[in-house]
């Protein structure tokens, strides 16, 4: 800490005197004055909300790793919203290390900037957000970290917190909307996957990351006239590997349908279809092609490409979006760590979506 303390007495004279606890009678020093004009709200967190340490300020590289270089802390109370990390990988079924996707998700989201230049969302200007750390799973008992998932998640909502997920595999989407639907009732869906996730039972297990859907749906969580499959694809284990989600009422929409062309008319539909209820958010990353996001752990080709994605997760705006998820980056399989820098833009998109959040 004591590096970044240097950085942060270095970036004193370019902030507020609010925000550097200078007096706002003291003189600048004349430093400050020949500095170029710049918004002293990207400096440090002001009083009513959190705002991420601007690189301008501070270095990117120094610092502990935190989801966008927010504030650490270890409850929700007081929060709007909130990054949690769920980091286990015994639920897949190939290849693992998504239980090191929060870590560096959190590593690489220190290129996160706090505005959306392409929207103009303001989320920190709008919203009370920190990283509240991860869930204690237990690697060795995938039935119990199932348990400690529901039962952290029930504490996160009842703050009226909006949790932002970084898996972690998709398994993790069962307890979060065992929760949700707690507080919420049955919600809306807007599920991105190469892969539909309804399976019943793998190797005799009913609990993975291919099942937690079709576990949803067993328990009356979803309102399944308001569930959204986008971007599903592969090979399949019959002629048509989506006709038991047709036939609980969801809507699928397979990769094919979405080559070539923008989403935006798309999620147009969406919207409507999922009305003013509650709808969750669960973003799988080997939805997108494993050429743009190779470092996952049942990778499937001819995906969406990040555009797509982002596309997505914006025509979601307007949406009574209840919890996010971004699961199933395994960082061991990009060792560029494009696959989480990804993962890590398409986190800040699902904030800048989220109910109450201005744009400019």
């Amino acid at each position: 800490m004591s590096s970044l303390w240097r950085n942060l007495k270095a970036a004193r004279p370019l902030l507020s005197p609010h925000l550097s606890g200078l007096s706002s009678a003291r003189p600048r020093p004349a430093a400050a004055a020949q500095a170029p004009c710049v918004n002293p709200r990207r400096g440090f967190s002001e009083k009513r909300f959190n705002v991420p340490p601007s690189a301008e300020f501070v270095a990117r590289v120094s610092g502990i790793p935190t989801m966008a270089k927010l504030p650490f802390q270890e409850t929700a109370d007081g929060l709007d919203a909130a990054f949690v990390g769920v980091p286990i990988d015994t639920g897949t079924s190939n290849r693992p290390g998504a239980r090191f996707g929060p870590r560096h998700i959190r590593v690489e989201s220190a290129m996160l900037r706090s505005y959306n230049s392409g929207t103009r969302a303001a989320p920190y200007e709008s919203l009370m957000v920190a990283d509240i750390g991860d869930v204690n799973v237990n690697v060795y008992d995938l039935k119990d970290t199932c348990k400690r998932i529901r039962e952290a998640y029930r504490k996160i909502l009842a703050t009226g917190c909006i949790p932002l997920t970084m898996g972690g595999d998709h398994t993790i989407a069962y307890p979060i909307l065992q929760a949700v639907a707690e507080r919420h009732g049955p919600v809306g869906l807007v599920h991105v996957d190469a892969h539909a996730d309804t399976s019943d039972v793998v190797l005799g297990e009913k609990i993975g990351h291919g099942t937690p859907f079709r576990r949803c749906v067993e328990e009356g969580l979803l309102d399944c006239k308001r569930v959204v499959q986008i971007g599903l694809r592969g090979s399949g284990y019959s002629a048509d590997s989506y006709e038991w989600s047709r036939a609980q009422g969801f809507r699928v929409v397979q990769a094919e349908e979405c080559w070539f062309k923008s989403l935006e008319p798309l999620m147009a539909e969406v919207r409507a279809q999922m009305g003013s209820g509650p709808v969750y958010l669960s973003f799988d990353i080997d939805a997108l092609d494993p050429g743009f996001a190779p470092g996952t752990g049942t990778p499937e080709i001819a995906g969406l490409t990040p555009i797509q994605g982002v596309e997505i997760i914006r025509g979601c705006r307007g949406l009574n979006l209840v919890g996010c998820d971004l699961v199933e980056v395994s960082p061991p399989y990009d060792t560029t760590g494009n696959t989480a820098l990804t993962g890590a833009n398409l986190l800040f998109e699902m904030l800048c979506v989220l109910p109450k959040v201005i744009y400019h």
